[in-house]
């Protein structure tokens, strides 16, 4: 495909709809203003809608690509023209996605991603659905026999393009069952969802529609306020809950995890599909996610650390979404294990970090509860507040216990088959699992209380993810000993001996 290439026809409707949905706020002012002005009659609002058309025609009629051997270019622009080169040894992603105008209109955007920042990435975006998945499959194939050395080697008559590779054969691993969407309340998103749904709805509805004063008038007396109360807790459950099902079942529908030769593939979405390709090379562990709820429904989600993207790039990738702990594990296992599935990094007895790590746990959370109480009885005494405020502000020194309490039991790190294990949190617990080979560095961090107590948290630096792994509040001995096991030449060359060599 060395000519240059035009995108389908059909992107004449795609362009001008999305310069529209980018001008919508000057769309609307121009609107709103030629209406006061003038009592409705057009004006400006007419300009707010031809500009935007004709930046969207005009983006199509500049738009070129070409695929040659060894780089892919894309060439845009009118009044300025921008040539921007990919060479196929340096893209990291071939990603799809086809949101619902798209897919109405049978087109597909391939995303190529390099590594380097969005900025660097290439999106062909307006190939015909067939097209896309053949470019898709081609630049994979290349991507994995592509030589350094050939990367920038212009084509040439004598040098033939390579045969169209075959399609890989693709082992299923998880398919989204519609009945995990009932522990999508149990996450934040529902909460989210109907906190902007409120903000929305306060800004479009009038002031009356607010007015609830008559609600006690309604109600048995004594009991006006206490209805009015439950009414809306019941209201904001149910909304969040249905819109936590709704959001789950868009985002996630017909999500697939299969597994090629040398790649994994995820394909989710209902109104905008996407489909996405890990290799091999650069997954680098993964993140067990157990939210509170999620945690008390027996659930969890995951998530895979991926190395080798941009700054502005995700470094995880959600693989599982909230779905029963067992199917999770299972997952995990075998994105681990490849075809010798091993679940022992997610199964196994951590270690414990010892009774001062307990301690340090306990205090971090009790403290603040003791500061809140000892700030409302200060206020009383002062007579700011009344009495009554003390028995809220009391109720969160139990629940800080608790709250203590978990979070020690969840601490503990292991090194097993390879892979460096640690887990935190209480109210979301996280069990972090990273390949040894993907550890590029070693932070040892510790404060002043930490340093008293012989602790210090350890922490794994990795290209992918977060870019660290810690280990909270362990044992400086434990922490060194864990480090040297998983990378024993990384310590080795900078000369660091744990405490037993010395």
């Amino acid at each position: 495909m060395s000519d240059w290439q035009r995108l389908d026809p059909r992107m004449l409707v795609v362009e001008p709809v999305s310069e529209l949905r980018r001008f919508l706020p000057v769309l609307v002012g121009a609107l709103l203003a030629g209406g006061f002005a003038r009592g409705g009659g057009l004006g400006w609002e007419l300009l707010a809608v031809v500009v935007p058309v004709a930046i969207g025609v005009a983006r199509y009629l500049t738009t070129r690509y070409r695929i040659l051997e060894g780089r892919v270019e894309l060439r845009r622009g009118l009044l300025q023209r921008r040539l921007r080169t990919t060479q196929l040894d340096r893209v990291r992603t071939v990603d799809l996605t086809a949101s619902l105008v798209h897919r109405l209109l049978g087109l597909a955007t391939v995303r190529i991603g390099t590594g380097a920042g969005a900025d660097q990435d290439l999106e062909l975006d307006g190939l015909r659905a067939a097209d896309a998945q053949q470019l898709r499959e081609a630049l994979l194939a290349r991507m994995a026999t592509a030589a350094p050395g050939d990367a920038g080697t212009a084509p040439t008559e004598d040098v033939p393009a390579p045969p169209p590779p075959d399609r890989p054969v693709l082992r299923p691993v998880l398919r989204l069952d519609p009945a995990w969407a009932r522990y999508a309340p149990l996450t934040s998103a529902g909460v989210v969802a109907t906190a902007a749904l409120l903000g929305v709805a306060s800004q479009a509805l009038p002031d009356s529609a607010w007015r609830l004063d008559r609600l006690p008038e309604l109600a048995p007396a004594g009991w006006g306020w206490l209805l009015l109360a439950a009414v809306g807790v019941l209201g904001a459950a149910v909304s969040s809950a249905v819109l936590a099902v709704i959001g789950y079942l868009v985002t996630h529908w017909d999500l697939t995890l299969t597994r090629t030769p040398t790649q994994w593939r995820l394909t989710r979405g209902l109104l905008t599909t996407r489909e996405t390709s890990v290799e091999d090379a650069r997954l680098a562990g993964v993140v067990v996610r157990e939210p509170l709820g999620l945690r008390l429904a027996g659930a969890a989600e995951l998530a895979a650390v991926v190395t080798g993207l941009g700054d502005g790039e995700k470094g995880t990738l959600t693989l599982v979404p909230p779905a029963p702990t067992a199917v999770v594990t299972g997952v995990a296992g075998t994105v681990l294990g490849d075809d010798l599935p091993t679940d022992r990094p997610l199964t196994a007895a951590l270690r414990a970090h010892g009774p001062a790590a307990v301690r340090r746990r306990r205090l971090r959370a009790l403290a603040p509860a003791a500061a809140l109480v000892a700030l409302v009885a200060a206020l009383v005494v002062a007579d700011l507040v009344t009495p009554w405020a003390l028995v809220p502000a009391a109720l969160v020194l139990p629940a800080a216990v608790v709250l203590g309490e978990d979070r020690a039991r969840a601490l503990g790190h292991l090194g097993v088959d390879g892979f460096l294990v640690s887990r935190s949190g209480s109210l979301v617990r996280r069990r972090e699992v990273l390949g040894a080979e993907h550890v590029i560095g070693w932070t040892v961090r510790d404060t002043w209380f930490q340093r008293r107590s012989g602790l210090v948290t350890l922490e794994a630096t990795t290209a992918g993810g977060s870019q660290r792994v810690r280990v909270l509040d362990v044992p400086e001995g434990d922490g060194l000993l864990l480090a040297a096991a998983l990378t024993p030449r990384l310590l080795a060359e900078v000369g660091y001996r744990t405490p037993a060599s010395q």
